[in-house]
C-alpha cells in the first residue's frame, strides 16, 4: 500500500507522517504536517495516523456512513487542505463551511466549497495547499474529479458495495470500510480476495470500528471523535 499508516511502533509505505495521542487532539480535529491525519486508534488504544494529503495523486474509497466521511474532511480542513464537496445531498455538508467559518469580511472561507454532481473547475494544489475533493454520488460514483496532480486526494464516498463500484474500489490507494451486512463482505471478499475469517470480520465490526484496507494493509481501528466534533457531527455511528 502506497499511503502511510503508522502506530507508535511501526509504519508501513511511504509518506511523510506523524503521531499524536488522542487525548491531545485539538478543538476542531488534530493537526499534523504534510498531510497527516489522526485517523484513529488501534484496539490496543495506539494512535494511528495516514498520510492521506501527498506528493502524489492518491483515492482513498470510504464504505460506509455519512459520519466517516465528514470526520475525514474535517481533519483534511485542520490542516489546510482546500476541500471540495461533489454531492446530490449538499444539506448534509454544511457542517463543513460551518467549522471552518467566516472571512474576517463576513464571508464564508473560501477554503471549503460544496458543489453539485458536475464538473467544476477546481483550485490547483500545491504542498501548501493540498486538495482534498470528495465524491457523494451513491453507490456507482461517476469519476468526476479524478487525481490528476500532486497534492490532489479524491474520496469516493460509497455507501453501499455495489458489483459496479468494483473498479474504482479496485484502484483506490486506501480503503476504509465499516461494518458490512454478510452480502456486501462477500462482494468484498470477491473484489479484494480477503480470506474467509477477514470477510466474517468485516460483519462483526462495532459502529466506532473501521477497517483500513490497502496493498500489504488489513488494520482494524477505532475511530477517535473530539468534543468539537461531537458537536458538529454528533456521536459516532455506522450509518447517515
Amino acid at each position: 500500500m502506497s499511503t502511510r499508516m503508522r502506530d507508535a511502533g511501526q509504519s508501513a509505505g511511504v509518506a511523510p507522517e506523524f503521531t499524536v495521542d488522542p487525548a491531545m487532539l485539538d478543538a476542531i480535529s488534530p493537526s499534523g504536517d504534510r498531510g497527516g491525519i489522526v485517523l484513529g486508534s488501534g484496539l490496543k488504544g495506539e494512535p494511528l495516523t495516514i498520510s492521506a494529503l501527498r506528493s502524489t495523486p492518491t483515492r482513498i474509497v470510504l464504505v460506509g456512513g455519512l459520519y466517516l466521511a465528514r470526520q475525514v474532511a474535517l481533519r483534511a480542513m485542520a490542516v489546510g487542505a482546500w476541500v471540495v464537496v461533489a454531492t446530490g445531498r449538499p444539506a448534509a455538508w454544511q457542517v463543513l463551511p460551518q467549522a471552518a467559518g467566516n472571512q474576517p469580511n463576513g464571508r464564508p472561507s473560501p477554503l471549503v466549497q460544496i458543489r453539485r454532481l458536475s464538473p467544476v473547475d477546481l483550485p490547483r494544489p500545491s504542498e501548501d495547499a493540498p486538495l482534498l475533493v470528495v465524491t457523494d454520488g451513491g453507490p456507482t460514483p461517476q469519476d468526476l474529479f479524478p487525481p490528476r496532480s500532486p497534492w490532489q486526494t479524491t474520496v469516493y464516498v460509497l455507501p453501499y458495495l455495489h458489483p459496479q463500484a468494483g473498479a474504482t474500489a479496485n484502484a483506490a490507494d486506501l480503503v476504509l470500510m465499516q461494518r458490512l451486512p454478510p452480502g456486501q463482505a462477500e462482494l468484498a471478499a470477491r473484489i479484494w480476495r480477503l480470506p474467509p475469517q477477514m470477510m466474517k470480520q468485516l460483519t462483526t465490526l462495532k459502529d466506532d470500528q473501521v477497517v483500513a484496507l490497502g496493498r500489504n494493509l488489513w488494520r482494524p481501528l477505532r475511530l477517535v471523535t473530539t468534543s468539537k466534533e461531537q458537536q458538529l457531527l454528533g456521536p459516532v455511528r455506522r450509518g447517515d
